[in-house]
């Protein structure tokens, strides 16, 4: 399939710890992503907010930023119910919502939406096959906005490639990402997820990184990955071996992380969210501010 009709530019952001905030306070957050130029907000979906509610919400305070689920939960709802939430937002808001969606996790799925996850793959392939031949009896989109996979492995990336109009990889690198770029070909989107921390101090930036990295190392989809790409469960101790942790998320000044953001897009991203790692639950505003001009100038 070819690229989503949203333009997400060539660098955005990921929050997820937007939920964290007031919804007014999460309002501005978008409003400061907006001012500063980043191509569009991506927002997740755990045990926190309806992402679609928290899309609208986000769309309805800022003029022309795209906002990007990262991911929609497909055992959250049905595949009618996806396909609805989708169209609504494409047609109130034209070119400026992407769905992005996954399978998410078995301790989410099956653990907290006591769902049955034993078989992701086959389950997405079904999912989509349904949300194509969905009802929607409603006025749509003029046209088909597009929708993204949350994927890592070449199973879902083709998928993501054929069945979808590119891919979301989350906690990764740009290896990673040059993988990804082979497997689906040139006319899918590839819009990879980039953890960061602005901090030069090796021994605090690590320490934030493996803050941050904590909940991911202990999940399959994530680590198994990591071996496909090299890492060995030795780089899984004491949360995380230097090189893993340099690996997955960049630190130290504004232009050493966009060094990384650009190896991403040499590696053939066409977009990379930022994810800012930091202490604490506030608003990374002024990281935000500082990184935009070395992400967004170039």
């Amino acid at each position: 399939m070819s690229k989503p009709l949203v333009d997400l530019g060539r660098v955005g952001v990921w929050y997820g710890a937007i939920d964290a905030l007031p919804t007014p306070e999460a309002q501005r957050a978008a409003q400061v992503v907006e001012e500063l130029g980043f191509g569009a907000l991506w927002v997740a979906e755990a045990v926190g907010r309806d992402p679609f509610v928290s899309a609208a919400l986000l769309l309805s305070a800022t003029e022309s930023l795209p906002v990007a689920t990262g991911i929609a939960n497909i055992y959250a709802r049905d595949p009618m119910t996806m396909n609805a939430g989708q169209k609504t937002l494409a047609e109130a808001f034209p070119n400026r919502f992407l769905l992005g969606m996954g399978v998410s996790h078995g301790h989410l799925v099956a653990g907290v939406r006591k769902h049955d996850w034993s078989k992701p793959y086959s389950y997405m392939v079904e999912y989509l096959e349904r949300m194509d031949n969905a009802l929607f009896m409603a006025k749509g989109p003029d046209e088909d906005p597009g929708r993204l996979l949350a994927a890592l492995g070449p199973k879902m990336l083709k998928l993501a490639a054929t069945q979808a109009n590119g891919a979301h990889p989350y906690f990764t690198t740009p290896e990673h990402t040059a993988i990804a770029r082979e497997t689906m070909g040139a006319d899918a989107l590839l819009a990879p997820e980039q953890m960061v921390v602005l901090e030069t101090d090796p021994a605090e930036a690590r320490r934030i990184a493996r803050a941050g990295m904590k909940i991911y190392m202990g999940l399959p989809n994530y680590f198994n990955n990591l071996l496909r790409l090299g890492f060995t469960e030795d780089d899984r101790a004491d949360g995380g071996s230097d090189r893993l942790v340099d690996a997955i998320v960049a630190w130290g000044t504004e232009e050493q992380i966009a060094e990384r953001v650009a190896q991403h897009h040499e590696a053939g991203a066409d977009h990379v969210c930022v994810q800012v790692l930091q202490d604490g639950s506030a608003m990374p505003e002024d990281q935000w501010r500082r990184l935009a001009p070395a992400l967004l100038d170039g």
